[in-house]
């Protein structure tokens, strides 16, 4: 039975969490960065989900230098892009990216691309046509940016837009750029999205007359 059927054009994917379960390795980082800073673990992976990882040290160590949190970012992309042990799809991504081939989607993501690349390839799921990551935008999620860089590059209005994420920030950026949110798996459910779904399991995607998607959810 269908739980709602929301009508667009385009949907822009997030990756970690959404489209690719890769917990195991944040959690490990970000735990070593938060004892290496003495801080509380669980307090840093709440901020951390869905951000850029400079915008997380800013917030939990607001005196500290912008250089110094840009190049241990730099340090920590590397290690999460080296780390690939536990990086699995979310159950129903192949098939939902299957559905896609050829339509209008972008992949929409806090992480660069050597890493989003990295863990695509270690989930066993191919690329969209379209990029936005970390390097293509100045500002990161909760900031709207890279949704509305995706849909410019689409050639569509924001609001013909679907955004599928998992975090409080990235639901708020796709909610900033006046977006409809599908939120996917248990953080999600919590942010208010505009239709929530546990998996991918049950969204299927139907193209129809003049451009028109049909995004179902059971």
């Amino acid at each position: 039975m269908t739980t709602a059927a929301l009508t667009v054009r385009a949907l822009l994917l997030d990756m970690d969490g959404t489209l690719v379960n890769s917990d195991a390795v944040v959690e490990r980082v970000w735990r070593r960065w938060a004892a290496r800073h003495g801080l509380d673990a669980d307090t840093v992976l709440h901020v951390a989900h869905g951000r850029q990882g400079h915008l997380t040290m800013a917030e939990l160590l607001p005196d500290r230098p912008v250089e110094e949190n840009l190049a241990e970012n730099r340090q920590m992309l590397a290690e999460e892009t080296a780390d690939l042990l536990g990086v699995v799809e979310v159950p129903g991504a192949a098939a939902l990216l299957a559905q896609l081939a050829g339509l209008p989607h972008a992949l929409v993501t806090s992480a660069d691309e050597p890493l989003a690349r990295a863990r695509m390839g270690a989930a066993g799921l191919g690329l969209p046509p379209l990029l936005v990551t970390a390097e293509r935008v100045g500002a990161s999620k909760p900031d709207p940016e890279g949704f509305l860089k995706a849909a410019a590059e689409l050639g569509f209005e924001p609001a013909d837009c679907l955004v599928l994420e998992d975090s409080e920030a990235g639901i708020a950026a796709g909610r900033a750029a006046g977006m409809p949110v599908l939120g996917i798996g248990p953080r999600a459910g919590a942010q208010r999205p505009t239709v929530h779904a546990p998996d991918l399991l049950g969204v299927t995607v139907t193209a129809g007359a003049e451009g028109i998607l049909t995004v179902e959810v059971r």
